[in-house]
């Protein structure tokens, strides 16, 4: 009896680098993705961190835990360019003139990014995407009741305050840790409320406390080899990071021309869809 070899079917290509092998990752679709969402940031004087996150995860198709990590690296970008485009409004000198706020947040910022990013790498990735949905939605709100809040004087005094800045500093650490956010959602309201500090001068105090937290999440996030992927998307990281620079830069010159009635309805409910989208993602 002869034998007939039956033919195999060819090996597929591999893509010599991983963002040929998703078409939406390549240079213009995240340059474009990232001026768009840095553009939604600027016009709320936010760095767009919790708009790019449903993005990464969607159209752009990274895993829960590589999104977190990749729009912590652009955020930490966007933040730091952030403080130096502000200098014209509120001077560096009035930052440092509030250092005791800024030491006061960080005592709890800087331990809760420490954990936050412990736990987001030992989290499931089912469970990481519901945790994520669940934090976009509280960002949703902190947009909708916190964002345009005027306070004349501190909410409390003495220890009492101190206490309450290092709780506060806590949990928003925590937060920003686990969604890669620079987390001024959280911050400005707490800086406006908690300290009755001017809402200009909160967006860059809320940048100073961002900072060295996002610096420490991210030195804790290089200990797991998840963070691998900032070295295998550099230059996705790179092109996006630009194109959110870009689009906040755009974002904070128009910020005139949309009121903030109609602006943080619409941005709120943006969170909420992509945060069912997150809920859903498998």
């Amino acid at each position: 009896m002869s034998h007939q070899s039956i033919p195999l079917p060819p090996e597929p290509a591999v893509a010599s680098d991983e963002n040929d092998a998703v078409p939406s990752r390549r240079p213009l679709p995240a340059f474009v993705g990232g001026a768009l969402i840095g553009m939604l940031g600027g016009l709320i004087g936010l760095g767009g961190a919790e708009f790019r996150l449903p993005l990464l995860i969607g159209p752009f198709r990274f895993r829960a835990l590589e999104a977190v990590i990749l729009n912590k690296a652009m955020s930490l970008v966007v933040v730091a360019s952030a403080l130096p485009f502000r200098a014209a409004t509120v001077p560096f000198d009035a930052i440092a003139a509030n250092w005791p706020i800024i030491l006061n947040l960080l005592a709890g910022s800087l331990i809760g990014a420490w954990f936050g990013a412990g736990w987001a790498t030992r989290l499931s990735s089912r469970t990481l995407y519901r945790v994520l949905a669940a934090l976009l939605v509280l960002i949703a709100v902190a947009l909708l009741f916190g964002h345009g809040s005027t306070a004349a004087s501190a909410l409390l005094s003495g220890p009492w305050l101190i206490v309450a800045g290092v709780v506060a500093g806590f949990a928003i650490g925590v937060v920003a840790s686990l969604m890669g956010v620079a987390g001024g959602e959280l911050l400005i309201p707490t800086l406006v409320l908690l300290f009755g500090a001017d809402i200009k001068l909160a967006g860059s105090l809320s940048l100073a406390v961002s900072l060295p937290t996002m610096v420490v999440a991210f030195t804790r996030y290089s200990r797991d080899s998840a963070f691998a992927t900032v070295v295998r998307n550099k230059a996705f990281v790179a092109v996006m990071s630009v194109g959110s620079i870009v689009g906040t830069f755009i974002g904070g010159h128009l910020l005139g021309l949309v009121p903030d009635h109609v602006l943080l309805p619409i941005l709120a409910l943006i969170l909420v869809v992509s945060s069912v989208k997150v809920w859903r993602h498998r």
